[in-house]
């Protein structure tokens, strides 16, 4: 998939219009005249939206006798469906291995304060300094969840 095709879907899609085009041709093949009358632009307005479209390759164009047709390209969305699956595939993997390297190091940082706090113990059994005394401010705290999507408090309101 070029990029160059990807830009042209995303082109035609960023007007508001050309999207509510897409949306009347769900209902199947329709002339432009019909199309006009269902949006806020007059018919030359609507010819040049349904041009960029068709060059997007998002619509198609048949002739029936003296009457000119528009329906959607079968397929005419599946360059903009890709790059987002790559893009979001692509944001996905970047954001597993943030995770898993936050886990790791979380880990490792649990290893580290429990082989101190197991010498702390051996030391406190063998008459040196107690449990207790080793658990001041930074001992035993919770460590932070891995990076992830907010969490939201719900409260419930009363009527």
């Amino acid at each position: 998939m070029s990029n160059q095709a990807a830009d042209a879907v995303f082109d035609a899609l960023g007007e508001p219009v050309r999207r509510r085009i897409l949306e009347l041709l769900h209902e199947g093949p329709t002339p432009v005249g019909r199309l006009a009358e269902r949006l806020p632009v007059g018919r030359p307005a609507v010819s040049k939206h349904l041009r960029v479209l068709s060059n997007a390759g998002l619509i198609e164009h048949r002739s029936v006798g003296t009457r000119n047709l528009y329906l959607l390209a079968p397929g005419g969305v599946a360059i903009a469906q890709q790059w987002l699956v790559q893009t979001w595939d692509t944001a996905l993997a970047a954001y597993a291995a943030e995770v898993s390297l936050a886990a790791t190091a979380g880990q490792a940082a649990t290893v580290g304060r429990a082989g101190g706090a197991s010498q702390a113990g051996m030391a406190g059994q063998a008459g040196g300094a107690s449990r207790a005394d080793v658990s001041g401010p930074g001992h035993g705290k919770q460590q932070a969840p891995p990076p992830g999507p907010p969490q939201r408090e719900t409260t419930k309101e009363r009527p």
